[in-house]
């Protein structure tokens, strides 16, 4: 509550009066809040700051030594964990060599701020982006795409100060479309939200943000994240769509939802907070028409859920990102459906029938929606889990097999969408890339 109160601007000792959570419980006993209600008062007209607001400036470096560099390495480590700027993996101390390097891969001023980091209100800068980075073990040509999902996350209609620190285990999901993916490695198909060895980069800019938005926006668990469970990730999800394999006809994600041009790098923004397998094919001789058909069904009834998450984004957000491999969405496309078809079916068959939202309650949590629209979709029966169809976010990746598709339940008021802009030296950086990591193209790859 504190990092939330700073994270609007006010003073971090902001008059307060605390409560334990059983009152708040269902058939609980408020008569608390009667008793107490001087403090109220005192809090509305005698409460004076006694904050002192630090003066910007330059932040020292700290200084580490040891017997050896592993030892010097470890005691930074050590540091990082005390002070609670590390994750609980190692990390990489960001030293004044390593943060310039990274810092060549934007065409921004190292102190340009990109915003106000929720729920602290941290001031993030591309400084503090290349710092992440550098924490996380990534490289400069990462930094482009980091500052994007930066800015997406930052974005007011994202919802971000609300989802860092609600209880409900949200992370950020990165779509990345454009040449950009393939050039840092950022995989599309077998293993794309990771680990991979061969395609680091995901890994790497996706921790970076999540130590963002711990170090900057104060998201530490039990203080300024209240996820019950926390977002199963250290690293976030940052893939690529595999726009190689998309059927002819059918526009990239990026064009498709934010009109962004074919060929422009960019990333898309979703909040999730679940991760499903499906099952997508059928066991036995089925023709492709049943398989594709059945396939479409098991996605549908896992969609169906009436798990209230969705209600964050009904009208204009997410009820989440359903993944298909290429193959799959050519053998589909063969076949006469097209990525709007598709969101139209999953529209049409998630739906929940209102007897089975009333046995679990479900009611309570539409009816006391802020959205009119939200309240208003009552009157279906069954029950549309989103506004429209084209709420669904559908992704083409994953490794050419055509067994799994993959669901992840969205927590997302919006889909954010922001270009990725590079520096005139991003070439340089390309081939200083294959220089330390080994050939990139797909002939070295296994």
């Amino acid at each position: 509550m504190k990092n939330a109160v700073s994270g609007l601007g006010l003073a971090p000792d902001a008059a307060m009066i605390t409560f334990p959570i059983d009152m708040f419980l269902p058939g609980s006993d408020i008569s608390a809040l009667e008793k107490r209600k001087q403090e109220f008062y005192d809090g509305l007209t005698r409460w004076k700051s006694e904050f002192e607001q630090a003066v910007p400036g330059v932040s020292p470096l700290l200084s580490v030594e040891g017997a050896s560099y592993e030892d010097a390495l470890d005691k930074a480590n050590y540091l990082m964990i005390t002070n609670l700027w590390g994750d609980g993996l190692p990390v990489w101390p960001a030293t004044k060599a390593r943060v310039d390097r990274i810092i060549r891969g934007t065409v921004l001023p190292r102190d340009h701020v990109i915003g106000k980091f929720p729920p602290r209100g941290g001031i993030t800068t591309v400084e503090t982006c290349a710092i992440a980075l550098a924490m996380a073990g990534g490289r400069p040509e990462y930094l482009p795409v980091l500052i994007a999902a930066v800015e997406a996350f930052l974005d007011p209609e994202s919802n971000a100060e609300q989802l860092q620190a609600a209880s409900g285990s949200a992370y950020p999901v990165v779509i990345v479309n454009g040449p950009i993916a393939k050039q840092i490695r950022l995989n599309s198909t077998f293993g794309c939200l990771g680990p991979d060895p061969q395609r680091p980069a995901g890994a790497s800019i996706g921790r970076a943000l999540r130590l963002i938005q711990q170090n900057v926006g104060g998201a530490l668990p039990g203080i300024g994240a209240m996820a019950n469970y926390g977002g199963m990730r250290y690293t976030n999800a940052v893939f690529a769509e595999d726009e190689e394999n998309l059927p002819q006809g059918w526009l990239p994600h990026a064009t498709e939802r934010h009109g962004f041009a074919q060929g422009a790098n960019s990333i898309s923004l979703v909040f999730s907070n679940g991760a499903t397998n499906i099952r997508r094919r059928g066991a036995k001789k089925e023709t492709p028409e049943e398989d594709t058909l059945q396939g479409m069904h098991r996605m549908a009834d896992f969609m169906r859920t009436p798990n209230m998450t969705n209600l964050t984004g009904y009208e204009k957000g997410t009820p989440g990102i359903i993944m298909i491999p290429g193959v799959v969405a050519q053998t589909m496309a063969r076949l006469g459906w097209t990525k709007k078809s598709m969101r139209e079916f999953f529209w049409e068959h998630s739906r929940i029938p209102l007897a089975d939202l009333r046995r679990n309650g479900a009611p309570a949590w539409i009816e006391i929606d802020a959205n009119p629209l939200t309240r208003e979709s009552l009157k279906h029966d069954p029950w549309p889990i989103t506004a429209k169809p084209d709420n669904f976010v559908l992704i083409i990746a994953g490794g050419g097999h055509p067994t799994n598709s993959f669901w992840l339940q969205g927590y997302s008021p919006r889909v954010i969408g922001r270009e990725i802009r590079t520096p005139e030296s991003f070439d340089q950086l390309l081939v200083e890339a294959d220089r330390d990591l080994g050939c990139g193209s797909d002939a070295c790859l296994i």
